[in-house]
């Protein structure tokens, strides 16, 4: 690739996509809505909140300091991701509370992204985040789940015209936005019944003394914030 090539790709990358109507916003946030509530699709398109619950875990475990060993992720749409370290403070806090909070937070950037047009610029980023987490992979599984995931942007990124990368770029944060709230109610609704004996707020209730119910409360808290402050970014309010 020569210097004018490089110079064209990246100006692709970082500038602006034209404003997409408000029928698409909306209409692809409906159809978010529908495949996070409806319990069919749930299941199969879980697989990407997984991506990215596990993917907070690992990044977090980096920039805290921690040696990321590796990640799995399993068809049953639960994951591990194993990291080393100190085994207390506030980095394996961090970790810890990191996976349940990941996939809004994700929404809630490429939402800002989304409102400032750069509409190739999260399908690009979300490729290269999806290719740096494919490094830590340790199972089959997750390899074929993460490269599935990735050429699905990669294409569009590469393959389609401003309207198809708009849907999609808007489809996804509003999955991400919408999907990242159920998985707390979930973990709630099994502890309730006496499951999840080990989830990310029983290990942080014994980090940190703060009881695992007032851990699922913020998680709670940034899902819903989030879905409201990213929906009021895409429908441009």
């Amino acid at each position: 690739m020569d210097a004018t090539n490089a110079a064209e790709l990246w100006d692709r990358v970082v500038g602006t996509q034209p404003d997409p109507t408000t029928w698409l916003v909306a209409s692809t946030g409906l159809v978010a809505l529908a495949v996070v509530v409806y319990r069919t699709t749930w299941r199969i398109t879980r697989n990407a909140i997984t991506i990215a619950h596990e993917g907070g875990h690992g990044l977090i475990a980096l920039l805290s300091g921690r040696r990321l060993d590796g990640i799995r992720l399993h068809s049953d749409t639960s994951g591990l991701t194993v990291s080393r370290g100190k085994p207390t403070g506030l980095g394996m806090v961090l970790t810890a509370a990191a996976g349940y909070t990941a996939p809004s937070l994700l929404g809630l950037a490429g939402a800002w992204l989304l409102a400032s047009n750069h509409i190739t610029a999260l399908l690009w980023g979300a490729t290269a985040l999806l290719a740096a987490m494919l490094v830590m992979i340790r199972n089959a599984y997750g390899v074929l789940t993460v490269v599935v995931t990735g050429a699905a942007f990669l294409l569009v990124s590469w393959l389609t015209g401003p309207e198809v990368q708009a849907a999609f770029a808007y489809a996804v944060v509003w999955f991400l936005l919408l999907g990242g709230v159920r998985p707390a109610f979930e973990l709630q609704r099994k502890r309730r019944h006496g499951g999840a004996h080990d989830s990310d707020p029983d290990q942080l209730a014994r980090l940190t003394g703060i009881p695992a119910a007032a851990w699922l409360l913020m998680f709670h808290v940034v899902s819903l914030c989030s879905l409201l402050a990213g929906g009021r970014w895409l429908l441009g309010m």
